[in-house]
């Protein structure tokens, strides 16, 4: 009945405003900016100074949608506007991207996110999208596009791979990016900023505005955070989950590495090895020791006369995952057609080694793909669920080829003299250390000529793979004291006035410059 009358009063004009006039506050949803409302005023007290002194800057649009997406956006526009910038917020007020939201909880998460940013009047320009007159047609040329966040969308939500464009969840997430993107294009136009700012630029509304952006030839930055403390990964005028590394490649890469920075990636390599954090990040990649490769082959009864090829699993519906397939229509389809191919290669044997990531997930598991692919498991071929206690390095040490779709482990391996076959659009693909095929054909003669000839990589591809991996991990990642999660946290480590002060400009400075659009120097 609450929600039904929800729905009649959402399309009463001013219902909900003369609602929320009587009943100021938080509405009572998951719409949750407490924690910017307590935080704000002190904040723009800490940059006001700051602004009264900057020179001025780009015209820049920030775009972000759910509130945890908006309570930063509100911190990172007002840091971008004490260093001068004319900064504008858009956003969009959703709680949630998987469920629809009536019209009248959507006007009161609207007022109530004007009443929390409205600190900001003066300083930092905000517009919410639903108050823009959408383009009356997505164009053409963007409409593809548009389908293509939408399919991510129930890809990342459900954690499948096949995605039915006639399920509520497609339809529902088509119907909000399309708004986005026609809502964007408007506000845009008319705005003509100098620098769009999108965090993630793949999926939900995020990655309909993207789109729009560059449908728009309009410079266009996105950003992510990984799991460390203090960093940030930015992407200009492209996806930032691509993790494209080629203009850091090409400015870095090809320098033997230093003995620090050898001795940093192998503390990083040993610290994932074996289940323990590294540096600023909580994160464990293993929840089980290493107890050597060799005891581990007995525990599996692989034997010692045939090679074992490892094949390592990603995550179903991980947005590193999406968008990524080169000549395999999915990854379900590529581990399906590969167990096939090793039934009937006896003289080696297949592990199949589950992301542990899965327990946490309710989609598909690649284990049900694997036990689906034949009637029966042929006795070559080993079957690891994620819920086993093998440590995966335990794993590496004993393989002899290794197989991967878009993984980190086919990095790592590689690293460990391990030739390895990728076959998902990966940051590390053609970097020099890896077999890289195009077609299905290409794919099973790289496996039986890798298998026939026992291939071993030379000791320049190892070094490059150890090079590449510095880069990567200690490179590619910039300088920046908020991650989304624990922001406020690190906003208690890092306040606004010391970012804005001259140590925090030396530290984090360079960041918010290539926020704000100018070029990356990645030889700097």
């Amino acid at each position: 009945m609450k929600h039904s009358l929800k729905t009649i009063l959402g399309n009463i004009p001013y219902s909900a405003d003369l609602y929320d006039s009587l009943r100021k506050g938080r509405p009572n949803t998951r719409y949750n900016l407490s924690q910017l409302e307590k935080h704000l005023p002190l904040a723009i007290e800490q940059a006001r100074q700051y602004i009264e002194k900057a020179k001025p800057g780009k015209k820049l649009l920030l775009f972000a949608t759910l509130h945890y997406w908006v309570e930063q956006a509100a911190i990172i526009g007002l840091t971008l506007r004490a260093l001068g910038h004319d900064v504008t917020i858009a956003y969009l007020p959703y709680h949630d991207w998987r469920k629809d939201i009536n019209k009248f909880d959507s006007r009161r998460q609207d007022l109530y996110t004007r009443r929390v940013l409205s600190p900001l009047k003066g300083l930092v320009h905000y517009a919410s999208l639903l108050d823009v007159e959408p383009a009356p047609i997505l164009p053409a040329d963007l409409r593809p596009g548009i389908s293509l966040i939408s399919i991510y969308d129930a890809q990342y939500t459900d954690q499948i791979e096949d995605v039915d464009t006639n399920s509520a969840l497609y339809k529902l997430r088509f119907k909000r990016n399309d708004f986005a993107a026609r809502a964007a294009l408007t506000l845009m136009q008319e705005l003509k900023p100098d620098t769009v700012l999108i965090p993630n630029g793949t999926i939900t509304e995020l990655g309909a505005v993207y789109r729009a952006a560059r449908y728009l030839d309009l410079h266009t930055v996105t950003y992510e955070f990984n799991d460390s403390r203090e960093q940030v990964w930015i992407a200009q005028n492209d996806e930032v989950m691509r993790q494209n590394t080629d203009s850091l490649w090409k400015a870095r890469g090809g320098h033997k590495l230093l003995k620090d920075e050898r001795v940093l990636v192998e503390e990083l390599e040993s610290a994932r090895m074996g289940g323990k954090s590294f540096g600023k990040s909580a994160r464990k990649w293993q929840d089980v020791e290493t107890k050597g490769g060799e005891t581990l082959r007995k525990e599996l009864k692989l034997d010692k006369k045939r090679p074992i090829v490892l094949l390592t699993t990603n995550v179903l519906g991980d947005s590193l995952t999406l968008g990524r397939n080169i000549f395999a229509p999915s990854m379900a389809a590529w581990i399906k057609k590969t167990v096939q191919f090793f039934a009937d290669q006896p003289q080696a044997q297949l592990v199949i080694r589950i992301h542990p990531g899965e327990r946490l997930m309710k989609g598909t598991s690649m284990s049900s793909v694997v036990k689906g692919a034949l009637a029966e498991i042929p006795e070559n071929i080993h079957l690891i669920e994620p819920l086993e206690k093998v440590n995966t390095y335990d794993l590496m040490e004993i393989a002899n080829l290794g197989l991967v779709y878009t993984t980190t482990t086919g990095l790592e391996m590689a690293m460990n003299g391990i030739p390895v076959i990728v076959c998902g659009q990966t940051h590390y693909r053609k970097r020099g250390f890896t077999f890289d095929p195009q077609t299905w054909a290409e794919y099973f003669s790289l496996i039986q000529s890798s298998l026939q000839s026992k291939t071993v990589l030379s000791k320049t591809q190892i070094e490059t793979a150890w090079e590449y991996a510095y880069r990567f991990f200690f490179e590619y990642p910039l300088p920046f004291p908020w991650r989304l999660m624990h922001f406020w946290k690190d906003m208690e480590v890092s306040p606004l006035s010391d970012v804005l002060s001259k140590d925090g400009q030396k530290e984090f400075g360079k960041s918010f410059e290539y926020l704000a659009g100018k070029r990356i120097d990645w030889k700097a």
